[in-house]
């Protein structure tokens, strides 16, 4: 079985909030996940301060496969000429060199596409031709057992609290795109509200259970929509061979640790043998 922790939305800078930074690492370090994911917005303002706080919370979580990606908070908003011309520059110099990321870990794939637009969309993002063929070749040359994992930040179906934001344009056409790629799995944030839904949201009566398409609220900041306002949220998510199991965990204002809820089991939409066993 692939054990995922699943966070996203850090916003260090003005809403960050260290006491939920520090669950987070003792939660990560009792869990001992194969793969991390923090998928995007690990900054406020892209910052290079909030940049060093974001990497050091990072270099903390335990030696397991770190994947990140940018959000639209992680790129400058009010800086206008580092926007235009070198919008990633912070992120280059304290994350990551490159912002799309195709990695093989623990019986699994992982393609991680940068969805935040500086120059067309600094809100709700935008996938590009390009980078649908990065995920198309690298699903396509994974073994047969692997499970396949896409990682974006913004998100594909309506959140439940409207204030998130529209989805990611061409939704329903990127999703039709994943399901003919064999993904099994995506996650995601920017809604600031854990959300699970599948590809059946938006792809109604075709066969199979569908894509489950899973966002995480924010893990350590204030910002919290919807039904997590005021609380901090993340996801363990477990890939076995017929089924994936999302159990959100939230820490509330004033508590000390992350407390699991009710577990969503969905049934996987690509169905395949191999040395893991079912959830």
């Amino acid at each position: 079985m692939l054990t995922l922790l699943h966070t996203s939305d850090l916003q260090c800078g003005r809403p960050f909030r260290p006491d939920a930074a520090e669950a987070l690492v003792r939660f990560a370090h009792e869990l001992r996940p194969d793969v991390v994911v923090v998928a995007g917005d690990l900054t406020q303002r892209a910052k290079a301060r909030e940049f060093r706080t974001a990497r050091a919370l990072i270099l903390r979580l335990p030696a397991a496969s770190v994947l990140v990606t940018p959000g639209n908070h992680d790129v400058p908003l009010y800086r206008f000429w580092e926007r235009a011309f070198a919008p990633y520059r912070q992120w280059r110099a304290h994350i990551a060199p490159e912002l799309d990321v195709a990695r093989r870990h623990a019986n699994a794939t992982f393609v991680v596409l940068n969805s935040s637009a500086p120059h067309a969309a600094i809100v709700n993002g935008r996938l590009r031709a390009r980078q649908l063929e990065l995920a198309r070749a690298t699903f396509a040359a994974a073994p047969a057992g692997d499970a396949r994992v896409l990682v974006v930040h913004h998100h594909f179906v309506p959140a439940p609290d409207p204030s998130a934001g529209p989805p990611l344009p061409g939704a329903a056409r990127l999703v039709e795109s994943f399901e003919g790629m064999g993904v099994d799995l995506v996650l995601g944030g920017h809604v600031h509200e854990t959300h699970v839904s599948t590809s059946r949201a938006l792809l109604p009566g075709r066969d199979g259970p569908g894509v489950p398409l899973v966002a995480c609220g924010t893990t350590t900041s204030r910002r919290g929509r919807g039904a997590e306002k005021g609380i901090n949220s993340l996801n363990v998510v477990r890939v076995g061979t017929a089924e994936i199991e999302v159990v959100p965990h939230r820490l509330v204002a004033g508590g000390r640790d992350f407390a699991p809820g009710e577990p969503i089991v969905i049934s996987r939409h690509r169905t395949v043998a191999g040395p893991r066993a079912a959830v």
